[in-house]
């Protein structure tokens, strides 16, 4: 029986060399008709045997190209056609559509092997890519994606190259960024602003100024790092100074898996994150051997380490004695500024940071870090979702409209939705200046171009000063949008149940543990045992609240924040203790009179600052220079074998600290350990957990539980609260797809807003 088919695809199915496998496809089933990209997915008219066209969709639906994502498939009967061949057209594009936009992918094996074969035309390209692997996200201006609107426009493909980018059965057949040495992107080496090699040499002599211990600024896809021997203790501490990043620690970048393993404790699924095609930064446990000085992560039990990602990775980290087999490779910027990525910008932001600059003439359109990840019970655990991931969208359980959420003040992301997808940005930072302000709002303006969004409705955060509800409340106005404004810990337990896909109206627990979230009451909250679902919370539960002398300058200053719990709760500053000794008298007098008057002392219920006490209090970490510095160190020091722990007391709503801090400071003043002390208040703290749960679970009869914020990041915490939750019969669910921390929380704001709009 003969018939023909038409078919329409959404997902990402452009950029991944679908075309020419749907091309492949039809050929080996003798099917006849064409295929086109469209601005909403790929498109495809067929005919042949009835037999022929049913395989063809199974195998379209359960093999698709490595690198595809398909998302919905649908399909019309067509009278049959008597076609001559099958063949690929030319795109369709339509204004009001839009289709999801491929990462930039990780180099593919068959790049790299062409890489470094001398016999490849291809051979040392530091920009040979292919469909299976390349730039993507960073380099496209609109969809649908064609080479006209990516920042390849300007580089005209070669005969050779041309030939292979219209060759269906050729792996670069409309590969976009396709290019080569004669007629692609070039590399050059600038010092004091001048270009002093070009092409292999400009490698060349990065190499030499890095084994020469100096630092060197390296275009990649994303945005420029800072590169150095991490051998060197000398290039390491220029680049802390330089950078003004006295202590937070710096991603390493090594040739192959088998250095990687001299350093660290490669665990299976650490090895499968590693090996991935996002390439992220992954945290791995040091290994005692490991010869890397501790300058690199002081005050840490884990490296963060990558694989090359780029052609131009794997070149200059080519096994040559005596070349390191690992670089430093930081974002290049200053501390709390965004990543440098064009080439003016690097010329005077990096210039003072860098003693030569490695770029290219590929433009970077828009800027994006480095995706970070963990693991937990043999899966990914993010910490940043950028780079190899964004703009990937989470799949949404329905239509929830065009809304842009413009998540929190530190580790912003935004999200925007249309259909069933919100596009969750990639890693903005934090928007503390306006650097990082601007790359905010321009990444707004290229998502909702890219995606062809109108935001019809805002979300934001409940706090009044953060810029990003600044933003919203402005555009708000405006364009005369309606505006939900959001809870911190609100957010935070709808972005863990909407990255676990549960959608039911059933109210969940919300273990909601960090740093700071503007509260409903007007107080910092960051200790919350919410249940609720997107449509409403209740607070069930709250840390014990207490001071924070000094606002911002407790959160930096950890050592004022132990003090304060001590007054508080009547002990005394014996001058034996870690925060007395680290304090002078004069310090102490004024810190006394601004508590007992409550000067500039707001209240907080935060989870996130109370781990900053307990670190200044037991001695391990008294004064910080990076977020979560002190809660780091303290449970980077835990003793993994200590069981112990100190009273717990629950009281109406609030979960009273007193009898910890008490037990804490009398065994601290009996001599244990730092080290005890530290995994006591760990343990600790998982007790409360699961007792709160279980309060909450016979209250509300419910069993799942969202464990979501910072303090989540805490692996230790973690494994330790999950265990007892499981064994008690409770459904934990933590997060997989987006952050625990703030970057996670704009999906969250989206997900209640859209919750909400249904009942104006």
């Amino acid at each position: 029986m003969l018939s023909g088919t038409h078919i329409n695809i959404a997902g990402i199915v452009q950029g991944v060399g679908f075309r020419p496998f749907v091309y492949e496809l039809a050929n080996r089933y003798d099917l006849k008709g064409w295929v086109r990209n469209t601005s909403s997915g790929v498109e495809i008219e067929i005919h042949g045997k009835q037999v022929d066209l049913d395989a063809f969709i199974n195998t379209l639906r359960d093999s698709p190209p490595p690198l595809a994502r398909i998302d919905l498939i649908t399909s019309e009967d067509r009278a049959y056609c008597k076609l001559s061949r099958f063949e690929i057209i030319e795109s369709q594009p339509d204004p009001t559509a839009f289709v999801p936009v491929s990462p930039d992918i990780g180099i593919c094996p068959d790049c790299l092997r062409e890489l470094f074969d001398p016999s490849d035309r291809r051979y040392r390209y530091p920009f040979i890519n292919c469909t299976n692997c390349g730039p993507r996200f960073t380099i496209i201006r609109d969809v649908p994606y064609d080479r006209p609107k990516t920042t390849m426009s300007k580089f005209r493909m070669c005969p050779d190259c041309q030939a292979e980018y219209d060759d269906p059965r050729n792996r670069r057949f409309h590969a976009q960024p396709v290019a080569c040495h004669e007629c692609g992107p070039q590399l050059s080496l600038l010092v004091d602003d001048r270009t002093i090699a070009n092409r292999d040499n400009a490698i060349q002599i990065a190499r030499s100024m890095i084994l020469d211990g100096k630092i060197v600024a390296i275009k990649g896809i994303g945005g420029f790092h800072l590169a150095c021997n991490p051998y060197d203790a000398g290039a390491v501490a220029r680049l802390r100074a330089r950078k003004l990043r006295s202590n937070k620690p710096f991603a390493l970048m090594a040739s192959d898996l088998g250095i990687i393993q001299k350093h660290a404790i490669v665990s299976p699924v650490a090895e499968m994150i590693l090996r991935s095609r996002e390439k992220p930064v992954v945290l791995i446990d040091r290994s005692t051997n490991s010869e890397l000085d501790q300058a690199i992560a002081p005050g840490q039990s884990t490296l963060g380490f990558m694989l090359p990602y780029t052609p131009l990775h794997h070149l200059l980290l080519k096994a040559e004695a005596p070349f390191p087999d690992i670089l430093v490779m930081t974002s290049a910027n200053l501390s709390e500024e965004p990543i440098a990525y064009r080439d003016e910008d690097a010329r005077t932001r990096l210039s003072p940071l860098a003693d030569g600059i490695l770029t290219h003439d590929r433009d970077i359109n828009i800027r994006t870090d480095d995706s970070v990840s963990q693991y937990f019970m043999d899966l990914p655990y993010p910490v940043r979702r950028s780079r190899g991931y964004a703009p990937n969208p989470i799949q949404l359980p329905s239509d929830v409209g065009e809304i842009l959420a413009t998540g929190a003040e530190l580790k912003n992301t935004f999200c925007l939705s249309r259909g069933s997808y919100g596009f969750v940005s990639h890693h903005i930072g934090d928007l503390e200046n306006h650097e990082t302000y601007e790359a905010f709002s321009e990444g707004i303006k290229h998502y909702e171009r890219l995606f062809r969004i109108e935001p019809k409705i805002l979300a934001c955060d409940l706090h009044p000063d953060y810029l990003s509800t600044r933003y919203a409340l402005k555009r708000a106005e405006e364009e005369q949008l309606p505006l939900f404004q959001i809870q911190h810990h609100h957010a935070h337990l709808a972005a863990c149940i909407a990255d676990n896909k549960y959608y039911s109206d059933q109210p969940v627990i919300g273990l909601c543990y960090d740093g700071t979230g503007y509260g409903t009451d007007g107080t910092i909250w960051g200790g919350e045992v919410l249940v609720g679902n997107y449509a409403s919370f209740v607070r069930m539960y709250h840390l014990e609240p207490f001071l924070l002398p000094g606002s911002e300058l407790a959160i930096r200053n950890p050592v004022r924040i132990a003090l304060s719990l001590l007054w508080q709760f009547g002990l005394d500053w014996d001058e034996s203790l870690p925060p007395v000794i680290a304090t002078s008298n004069e310090e102490r007098l004024a810190l006394r009179t601004q508590l007992e008057k409550k000067l500039n002392s707001p209240i907080t219920t935060s989870m996130g600052r109370l781990f900053d006490a307990i670190s200044a209090l037991i001695g391990v970490c008294q004064f910080t220079t990076y977020e979560a510095q002190a809660a780091v160190e303290l449970q980077t020091i835990a003793d993994p074998d200590e069981i112990g722990s100190y009273d717990i007391n629950l009281s109406d709503d609030q979960i009273d600290i007193a009898p910890l801090v008490g037990g804490i400071y009398t065994d601290l003043v009996n001599g244990v350990s730092p080290a005890a002390l530290s995994a006591r208040f760990h343990n600790t703290l998982a007790e409360i957990s699961l007792k709160v749960c279980q309060t909450a679970s016979t209250t509300y009869d419910t069993q799942v539980v969202a464990l979501s914020g910072g303090v989540w990041q805490n692996k230790l915490l973690l494994e330790r609260t999950y265990q007892k939750l499981m064994q008690s019969g409770l459904q934990p669910l933590i997060h997989r797809q987006v952050p625990t921390n703030d970057g996670g929380i704009s999906l969250g704001q989206l997900m209640i807003a859209a919750k909400l709009a249904k009942g104006m």
